[in-house]
């Protein structure tokens, strides 16, 4: 998968590597991704909607463990496979996740070394903008084949505009909602400058056709918050 990230989102992603920067993750994402807990909390029901009783499910860009503790509190009786290709992040996952590690299997790697499957759902959340288009397509097909048909898959993930004014502004408020959340506003900052320049962002339209093409047909919103959308769509 890396061969296809940009250097400068490659060089993004090596924070996800800095002992420092993964001690401070959990604080992060919600002072980035306004309403960060309600995604949580729709996508497993959006999951549970077509998912059965004792579903598997397969969690890609597990790292951290936010999403895997909200999925397995929500469902008690789901199991899952988190991948991610950080291992620190994916040991940050581990402690998060605590006594619900016993559900939990977690993956070094990217969907390539993700079992083939079938499962009865997948997620990725906050990660396919890592991605360059080619790489991000290929990688929606491999969760497509991994899941039994009409399973739910739900993604979320920045998009901005492709006029340089829109993107001006959806950056802006990228770094005031963060300020206001209580990011530090050099952090917040050099955050928007990182995104600005590494961050593979396509627009919403173009995530949503991205999705079909990769066999989600029915792909539809769900979610959206400043520069954060999400969709979901069935195998």
């Amino acid at each position: 998968m890396t061969a296809d990230i940009a250097d400068g989102a490659q060089q993004f992603m090596r924070a996800f590597s800095d002992p420092e920067f993964v001690a401070r993750y959990t604080d992060g994402p919600r002072r980035f991704v306004p309403g960060l807990d309600g995604l949580h909390r729709m996508t497993a029901i959006l999951l549970a909607e077509r998912a059965p009783e004792h579903a598997r499910v397969l969690v890609l860009g597990a790292g951290g463990g936010l999403e895997l503790s909200a999925l397995a509190d929500a469902q008690p009786s789901w199991t899952f496979v988190g991948v991610d290709p950080a291992p620190q992040m994916l040991q940050l996952a581990e402690r998060t996740l605590g006594e619900r590690m016993s559900r939990v299997e977690l993956i070094e790697g990217t969907i390539d070394d993700a079992p083939a499957g079938p499962f009865d759902a997948a997620t990725c959340l906050l990660t396919l903008h890592f991605l360059r288009a080619p790489e991000r397509l290929r990688t929606v097909r491999a969760v497509h084949d991994r899941l039994h048909p009409g399973a739910p898959f739900v993604v979320a993930h920045g998009c901005l505009p492709r006029e340089q004014i829109e993107r001006d502004l959806w950056l802006d408020r990228y770094v005031a909602y963060a300020v206001v959340s209580g990011a530090d506003p050099a952090q917040a900052n050099a955050m928007r400058t990182a995104v600005e320049s590494s961050v593979n962002m396509l627009s919403p339209d173009e995530d949503r056709t991205l999705l079909r093409d990769g066999g989600f047909r029915d792909s539809s919103p769900f979610f959206a918050a400043l520069t954060w959308h999400g969709w979901i769509g069935h195998a």
